[in-house]
């Protein structure tokens, strides 16, 4: 394409994106069937330059001001993820001259809330709780995130897939703390290799892989995926009890369910059974009540541990949103809960980094049943010899009962989990 038509398509998509209408994924992804030419560089080009300008939000319409022609355009000239020589051949003049004077700028002269790109409530949240570590958080989530595969343990090794994929030109080097994972350099089209069309990968990043291993799912159990989505932490769990036992996989919507689908035809898994409910109190969820071993529960929440991967969240939240969200993770949870046998396992998890949404929640179910007994995420997972297992957790004792994974400290998305065991 064109320079300037390719220019011309980042402004396009950044308007629409900038409507906040729908989420920024499902844009790009509506815009690509739309315009079906487009080649894979050319998709690439679109896609990064939106996401880099829903990062770079604040700063770059602090610098379009001083620039001409419309906003979308400046913006996108700003945020353009490719070669500035390739950009600069669709400028003007005047567009190169303010473009030189922009990327002039030193980090050190910005207003701050021009370094960070968040939203006044969430930098001050994240600075609340972080500190000096507020500065390395933002640094970490004003870049993309890495693409992590997780290997199928029911079906294949994961040393013989990274070399599979060595031999198809994909470097791969094994996540530093799932036992599953690969973390790629690149982003290829995975759709089109052996490993995926036979359900031996999934895209899945390391920190969700985690939160499936705390679950520690056993041969032959009765397990439900409480918020199971599009299913990528069932098929894990699925993988960990070996295709034996039962594994429900439960949501509220049956279009994200319908996503799970074809993943599950290709994963070789017999015993995940896709059910849609109404919601938390459903018949379904009554008559297994007192029968299930272990439940997980992947709450709704903010999302905001994904920043990295959707930057137009923390301009789609606000603080009225996250309070509606911690009164319907607390409803779910207790509901849950009422699914488990004596002796069951309960894990409560979020990908967001707002104690309100995690540490509250958890708290407050602990002293409101004190039949479910807190147990530390540190001695579950290093009883599972996961290496490094300690760094992972936080918790008010000090003592790891709670996992706190951070993009800039772990090189995962942001999550949080708290487990109990029923008495």
């Amino acid at each position: 394409m064109h320079p300037k038509a390719l220019l011309d398509a980042c402004a396009e998509l950044v308007r629409l994106s900038l409507q906040f209408d729908h989420p920024a994924d499902a844009v790009v992804s509506r815009y690509f069937r739309e315009h079906r030419a487009l080649g894979p560089r050319e998709r690439a080009t679109l896609a990064e330059t939106v996401y880099t300008v829903l990062r770079k939000k604040l700063l770059f319409e602090q610098l379009a001001r001083s620039g001409s022609g419309p906003k979308e355009r400046r913006l996108a000239i700003l945020g353009f993820h490719g070669p500035r020589d390739f950009l600069k051949s669709a400028l003007s003049e005047a567009e190169k001259a303010w473009l030189d004077q922009c990327d002039s700028l030193k980090p050190e002269d910005l207003m701050e809330r021009h370094r960070h790109n968040l939203p006044d409530w969430l930098a001050q949240a994240l600075k609340d709780q972080l500190g000096e570590q507020f500065w390395p958080l933002v640094e970490s989530l004003n870049q993309p995130a890495p693409l992590d595969l997780r290997v199928n343990a029911l079906t294949d090794k994961r040393d013989d897939v990274k070399k599979e994929l060595a031999q198809a030109g994909i470097k791969a080097a094994p996540t530093p703390y799932s036992p599953w994972g690969l973390r790629l350099t690149d982003k290829p089209a995975l759709t089109k290799l052996d490993a995926f069309a036979r359900g031996a990968i999934e895209v899945q990043d390391e920190g969700s892989q985690l939160l499936a291993l705390l679950l520690d799912a056993k041969r032959g159990e009765m397990v439900v995926d409480f918020c199971a989505g599009a299913g990528g932490k069932t098929l894990a769990i699925g993988a960990a009890m070996r295709n034996t036992g039962r594994l429900y996989a439960f949501d509220v919507s049956a279009h994200r369910l319908d996503a799970l689908k074809p993943r599950l035809a290709r994963s070789k898994l017999s015993n995940v059974h896709p059910a849609a409910i109404a919601h938390e109190r459903d018949e379904r969820i009554k008559r297994l009540a007192g029968k299930i071993d272990r439940v997980l529960v992947d709450a709704p929440c903010s999302g905001l541990g994904t920043l990295r991967r959707n930057p137009d969240l923390k301009w789609r939240q606000s603080p009225q949103a996250i309070a509606e969200l911690t009164a319907k993770q607390a409803a779910i949870l207790q509901s849950a809960a009422r699914l488990l046998k004596p002796g069951g396992r309960l894990v409560y998890a979020t990908c967001s980094l707002l104690p309100q949404e995690n540490e509250a929640i958890a708290l407050a179910f602990s002293g409101a049943n004190k039949e479910f007994t807190p147990l530390a995420t540190a001695d579950i997972l290093s009883n599972l010899k996961l290496e490094g297992a300690a760094r992972l957790c936080a918790g008010p004792d000090s003592g790891g009962e709670f996992l706190r994974l951070w993009p800039h400290r772990h090189g995962t998305d942001g999550f949080f989990a708290a487990v109990w065991q029923k008495k």
